[in-house]
Parts: structure tokens; sequence; C-alpha cells
């Protein structure tokens, strides 16, 4: 995210919570009111956020982590085309090897 982002989105939020305390006391709530369910509807907004972001931090679904693994993936990729059909050979031969033993490992 960008910081023009960032400051966007708290702007936002602050219009936002402005029109909320407005709105509530145009419907008849009193000001002291209208400030507390104000403040409960930002914390409350706040706490989902957080547990949002640590849903992705423990299921590892970051940008950063998506970016890793996209880049491993390309240079994989890159890897594999720059190998001959004999290195190919050679290495599907010894994926098979490998995946033979830990069948047999498990047996």
């Amino acid at each position: 995210m960008r910081r023009i982002d960032a400051i966007g989105i708290s702007i936002g939020i602050f219009v936002g919570a402005g029109l909320l305390y407005l709105v509530l006391q145009v419907v008849g709530i009193n000001s002291i009111n209208a400030g507390i369910w104000t403040q409960a509807v930002l914390v409350g907004g706040l706490v989902v956020w957080l547990m949002t972001y640590l849903f992705r931090v423990t299921n590892s679904d970051m940008t950063y982590n998506q970016q890793l693994k996209d880049y491993e993936e390309a240079v994989l990729q890159k890897c594999l085309e720059e190998m001959t059909p004999e290195e190919l050979a050679k290495l599907q031969a010894e994926i098979e090897q490998e995946n033979a033993t830990k069948t047999h490992k498990q047996e």
C-alpha cells in the first residue's frame, strides 16, 4: 500500500466517523451518547481489521509471502527452460527414484 492510500483511508475513516456522529445526533441521540456509539463503531472496526490481519499472518497470506513464492516459481521455471533435454530426463529420473524411495519407506 502506498503512503497516499494510507492517508486517504485515514481521512475517509475520520470523515465517516464525523458523519456517523452527525447522523446519530439528527436521529435524536444526545451528543454524549452519539460520541460513545461513534467510538464504539470505530473500535469495533479496528478490532475486526486486527483479527483479519492476524488471520492473514497466521495463514502466511501476506503480500511479501506471495511475492516471494511468485519469485521462487519464476526462478525455477527459468531454470527448467534453460535445461537441455538430457538434463531434464536426468532430473525426472532422480525425482522418480526419490518418490519410489519415499513409497517404500512408508510401507
